[in-house]
């Protein structure tokens, strides 16, 4: 993460953090990525995009990259949700993640050891171009839902929040996106409300 990076990086995987960029998916949805310096500065924040220097082409190229980060962004979303429930995801979202994950590049292969197993893992890059860290996600996506660790993945509990995680709790049983958000506003509108109603 850059410095002055304000973005919520809670969900575990880079792929869930970059759907995480549309806050409030479960009430009024909120941009945070509404122009192409703003996507750019979140692939850099990400550690995807080497730092960013003037645009690299006309700007309706970049609004155009915009577009196919927002698609790729809801793709992967419904994607990856879909797989944790055990139904095949939609072939129109298939394609735009394929499509996306093409301009990544080749992965440095690597051994993880988590959750006691050792899997296979890849070495995340600095790259020079958007549209190859768009790509970086893509395949982070794509690793995500072939693997066991996809029927993992939660929806916050939060009343507004909605935001994707990967659940690494020893039980398996995490609710929040994070204790200090949304954990600790449940938390105090239950103890308020127990209050209200001693009182009354």
């Amino acid at each position: 993460m850059v410095a002055g990076d304000s973005w919520i990086r809670d969900g575990g995987r880079v792929c869930l953090d970059f759907v995480n960029t549309l806050l409030d998916r479960g009430c009024s949805p909120r941009e945070t990525l509404p122009a192409p310096p703003e996507l750019v500065g979140w692939l850099a924040g990400a550690g995807l995009l080497a730092a960013p220097g003037p645009p690299a082409g006309p700007p309706a190229a970049e609004e155009g990259l915009l577009t196919t980060a927002h698609r790729l962004r809801e793709a992967i979303d419904r994607t990856v949700l879909t797989v944790r429930d055990g139904r095949l995801p939609a072939p129109v979202d298939v394609e735009v993640i394929n499509e996306a994950g093409t301009a990544a590049p080749a992965p440095v292969r690597q051994l993880v050891v988590a959750d006691g197993e050792l899997t296979p893992g890849s070495a995340t890059r600095e790259v020079g171009d958007p549209a190859a860290a768009l790509g970086l996600v893509a395949q982070d996506a794509i690793d995500l839902v072939l693997t066991p660790a996809v029927r993992r993945v939660r929806v916050c509990g939060g009343e507004r929040c909605a935001l994707r995680f990967l659940d690494r709790s020893p039980a398996h049983n995490r609710r929040w996106c994070s204790m200090a958000r949304c954990g600790n506003r449940v938390k105090a509108r239950r103890h308020q409300a127990r209050h209200g109603a001693a009182r009354a």
